[in-house]
């Protein structure tokens, strides 16, 4: 076999059975539902804050700033560091806990780090929804981080090696999708509870955050491990049974010895986040780093779990902010199912690049919009038409990252690592992600106040620069097998540098198909 038709035989994943059994199903749906935590938590957190009860109790210096005269500027009406704090220590704190996951998911398996994940975010719930002062609102938020940062390192990896190479787009990008489900059922929620008399609406969205994180825990304790974990850890019979269920065949061999000589090189290594800074891992960790750094800088994060904040400093009442919050996450879902089905028939390159230029234009668009309104002073009244416009403009730039960039960025990554790096990988990719979404979610309400419109001309900005990074250094990942994707960066143009032929091997088979040597691959993209 000729090495082009190597790469596209490895990329169509045909030595691989590809089709999707009800036990995979199950299982990486069960897995998916750890999305709800990030996504539930996200949207909820939004909303409360722009609760009058909520902002009274904990926050009557933000409170009292809203309400004052109607020419206060309307970009610095909720600027406090204390009430970003609130928000933003959940993020900081699951940056930290993605590093401890890491040890705890590759010696113990994925199952117990979701499992550990949840439970902590169960406590988390629980004190939240009881807080009777700032301290005890920060303390629940930093715990809910920790299971955040658990559940999201330990699922990804699960879902990514649970699934077959064909489908691997689809059922990833089920954790992303259970994200902006878990937004879309805070926004309601929140809708509702805002109308509780007697002000306490605010403790039953926070407490009900422990309803997914008790699916999630309970749910952990039936799944299988991944066949990669338990190989890794010395089930290899275990692992062998698993694989054949899992896939709905006996045809396994091929598929089961890559994971097993993957397995074999991943014990041999002590110290994985040694291993991830050698050379010729340089591709994996250039994307664990910019994807999600990138992901955020979208402004992505600031529409999400600011909207009810946003929609209120644009001139919605307050159940009228919360109702646009709701049709906004709506959107993210319905966008992101769409990006479910199409990513693993059209490639994940498809999806980002023509997409990208959307949420530019919407920026820019959005930011113009409230520009005309408000000018550089921030005073001025919003009619329904325009703020109904602006709402519109907003939608559209949501389902346009929710089918792109959203739910396929996460998935280039955690398909890109090979075992012996993958649980470290993760933890990175996870960290950096939870780095800057701390940064932004702390500092976007100063932000706001200081920039004004220009805020979104600056996120617009950053969304051009990762569209030229996808054109030249991100390749296609459609359809390779996860033990076999050194191959797809030793053929391309830039990365293919760092990659040795004898490092490109393909898992452990060394052959493809018909029994053909796959090296010295000179393949660019």
């Amino acid at each position: 076999m000729a090495e082009g038709a190597i790469i596209n035989h490895v990329r169509d994943g045909k030595h691989y059975p590809g089709k999707i059994t009800i036990h995979v199903f199950l299982t990486c749906l069960m897995a998916a539902t750890g999305g709800l935590l990030f996504g539930y938590d996200v949207g909820i957190s939004g909303g409360v804050t722009s609760m009058d009860s909520f902002l009274i109790k904990f926050f009557p210096t933000v409170y009292r700033k809203e309400k004052g005269e109607t020419s206060t500027n309307q970009y610095c009406k909720f600027d406090s560091q204390v009430l970003t704090m609130f928000t933003s220590s959940l993020y900081l704190a699951a940056l930290i806990a993605s590093f401890f996951a890491s040890g705890i998911t590759r010696v113990f398996g994925r199952k117990w780090s979701m499992f550990t994940g949840g439970t902590i975010f169960l406590v988390g719930a629980a004190l939240n929804g009881a807080a009777m002062n700032v301290a005890m609102l920060i303390i629940g938020r930093i715990l809910l981080g920790v299971g955040v940062g658990f559940t999201a390192q330990s699922a990804i990896i699960y879902l990514v090696e649970m699934a077959p190479a064909s489908l691997r787009g689809m059922l990833n990008i089920g954790f992303q999708l259970m994200i902006t489900i878990g937004i879309l059922a805070a926004n309601l929620i929140n809708y509702q509870t805002a109308k509780i008399k007697g002000g306490w609406g605010w403790r039953v969205s926070l407490a009900l955050a422990a309803v997914p994180a008790a699916v999630f825990t309970a749910g952990s304790l039936f799944l299988p491990d991944t066949p990669n974990s338990l190989i890794e850890r010395g089930h290899e019979d275990q692992a062998r049974s698993i694989l054949r269920r899992i896939r709905g065949t006996d045809d396994i061999q091929k598929e089961f010895a890559d994971i097993k000589a993957a397995g074999e090189e991943s014990k041999a290594v002590k110290n994985p986040w040694r291993s991830i800074a050698q050379r010729r891992y340089r591709p994996q960790l250039t994307m664990a780093v910019l994807i999600p750094f990138f992901q955020q800088l979208t402004g992505i994060n600031v529409i999400m779990f600011y909207a009810p904040v946003l929609f209120k400093t644009i001139g919605f009442g307050s159940n009228a902010a919360l109702m646009s919050a709701v049709i906004t996450g709506l959107v993210n879902v319905l966008a992101t199912f769409v990006s479910s089905f199409t990513v693993d028939r059209v490639g994940r390159r498809a999806l980002l690049l023509p997409d990208a230029r959307l949420p530019y234009r919407l920026q820019i668009t959005v930011g113009t919009l409230i520009a005309v309104m408000f000018g550089i002073s921030g005073a001025g009244d919003i009619s329904r038409a325009y703020a109904f416009t602006v709402v519109v403009f907003i939608c559209i730039y949501v389902a346009g990252f929710a089918w792109s960039w959203g739910p396929v960025g996460l998935l280039v990554v955690s398909e890109s690592f090979p075992l012996v790096i993958r649980s470290a990988g993760l933890s990175i990719t996870v960290s950096v992600s939870m780095i800057f979404t701390f940064a932004i979610a702390q500092a976007f309400l100063a932000l706001l106040c200081s920039l004004k419109f220009a805020l979104f001309y600056f996120f617009g900005g950053w969304v051009l620069i990762m569209t030229g990074f996808v054109v030249f250094f991100l390749p296609e990942t459609k359809g390779v097998p996860i033990e076999e994707m050194a191959v797809v960066w030793k053929a391309h143009w830039f990365w293919g540098r760092f990659i040795s032929d004898e490092d490109a091997h393909l898992g452990g088979t060394g052959e493809i198909g018909d029994g053909k040597k796959a090296v010295a691959l000179t393949l660019r993209l």
